[in-house]
């Protein structure tokens, strides 16, 4: 049975797909990686990562202050803090699932950030 964060990696890379021009492509090491139109937009994983655990790298051009605080927030090199990527892990002691719905805005925001001008709008336009 999966646990709750190889849940949570499942929907994040369904919704993930379900938007315009997106794949999911081999990251480096343990990584996976969606990308729009060749560009990613989001990494899950980290090096060695356990199964009751889940890293997830996003750009938040928009929220990315607001999130620093968060205590699943890691701080990444500071090419990652200058471009506004934002890195959280959830450990075994993480209620993954409850945050589905917050992960889902940054995963959402960082698409918008990396996507096609057309794509962006694409998006806004039709409320997906």
């Amino acid at each position: 049975m999966p646990t709750p964060h190889q849940q949570a990696e499942a929907a994040l890379t369904a919704y993930a797909l379900s938007l315009p021009e997106t794949d999911l492509a081999p990251g480096w090491g343990e990584t996976r990686y969606l990308r729009v139109r060749g560009k990613g937009f989001a990494v899950f994983g980290d090096k060695a990562q356990a199964s009751d655990a889940l890293t997830l790298t996003v750009k938040l051009p928009i929220s990315y202050e607001m999130v620093q605080d968060l205590p699943s927030m890691r701080q990444g090199s500071p090419w990652y803090r200058e471009n506004r990527w934002a890195i959280a892990h959830f450990g075994p002691e993480d209620d993954i699932l409850a945050e589905l719905d917050t992960l889902k805005g940054w995963v959402r925001q960082s698409y918008v950030a990396m996507a096609p001008r057309a794509l962006s709008r694409l998006l806004t336009e039709t409320g997906a």
